[in-house]
């Protein structure tokens, strides 16, 4: 299924405000193959996803809702049914042999940009690099990328940079939903400050994301305020959010319409929307639609 895309579609054009819709939105293939993938186990048996599928509320809530049970990825003995998934953000190889050794069926819905950066890093520390990852230490997908590599480094801030060890050969990737200016600049830092050592990045950053981050550039040129939907928990909308405020327009996130604040539209003649790549199509319509109500 293509991704959500359109020109900048004015959505509303009433006297008071317009709604203006990003030329790249919402979810992505990885997201809706992960749902599928997970729809069709549950259909065949009761399945407990390690974790949250996609960080996104409303689709949880969907999930639950539906019977699918919750365990935790590092807890073998969490697992009430026989069946498990891995989430789209990916797992260490050693979490995934680990479930499969104790007898569990695994459904694996690792989206493959994400399997692409497991393969990159693999491939660098293969070479003898030292693994670097650049992302949120936190993060689920962080975690999976420096579980089978305990050595690696993760950075996020330019003082991270200090905790790197002395090595002549270092193997960079990133969290694939971090903005590519972001990462860039901050590998060029890198650099500069070890001149004397050997940088390898790979640009593991997926397409998806940069598409909405340049739809969102594009989107910020034309309005007042930014709605960005998404989780509360999903790195990539809240980068969104933080990425419309750097130029210099306002943003606020939300999870759905109900959310939205009547003051946050106080004196706006045109208000552009964006979603992360988790979140549903219809939970943005429903988003547009509230917004023209408002107008």
């Amino acid at each position: 299924m293509p991704p959500e895309t359109n020109s900048n579609r004015i959505v509303s054009q009433p006297t008071s405000m317009n709604v203006i819709l990003a030329s790249h939105y919402g979810m992505c293939f990885g997201v809706r193959d992960a749902l599928k993938a997970t729809h069709l186990a549950a259909k065949e048996s009761s399945v407990t996803i390690l974790g949250q599928l996609v960080h996104n509320e409303v689709v949880n809530e969907r999930l639950t809702a539906q019977g699918v049970q919750h365990g935790d990825l590092h807890n073998v003995d969490g697992a009430s049914t026989s069946s498990v998934v891995i989430t789209a953000h990916g797992a260490a190889d050693k979490d995934r042999t680990n479930w499969q050794q104790q007898g569990y069926r695994v459904v694996d819905t690792t989206c493959p940009l994400v399997r692409k950066a497991h393969t990159a890093l693999a491939t660098l520390v293969a070479k003898g690099a030292h693994p670097v990852v650049i992302g949120k230490r936190d993060h689920v997908e962080v975690r999976g990328l420096t579980g089978d590599f305990p050595g690696a480094t993760v950075v996020f801030h330019e003082d991270d940079l200090a905790s790197l060890p002395k090595h002549a050969h270092y193997g960079v990737v990133s969290q694939t939903t971090q903005p590519i200016d972001f990462v860039c600049s901050l590998v060029k830092t890198m650099m500069e400050r070890h001149p004397d050592r050997e940088f390898e990045f790979v640009d593991t950053v997926c397409q998806p994301t940069k598409d909405r981050q340049k739809a969102l550039k594009d989107l910020c040129q034309q309005v007042d305020v930014v709605i960005v939907v998404g989780g509360n928990n999903s790195n990539n909308t809240h980068r969104l959010a933080s990425t419309a405020e750097s130029y210099g327009v306002r943003a606020h996130r939300v999870s759905r319409a109900a959310d939205i604040e009547p003051d946050w539209l106080r004196n706006v003649t045109r208000v552009g929307v964006t979603a992360g790549t988790s979140t549903l199509k219809e939970t943005v319509d429903e988003v547009c639609d509230a917004l023209q109500l408002m107008a």
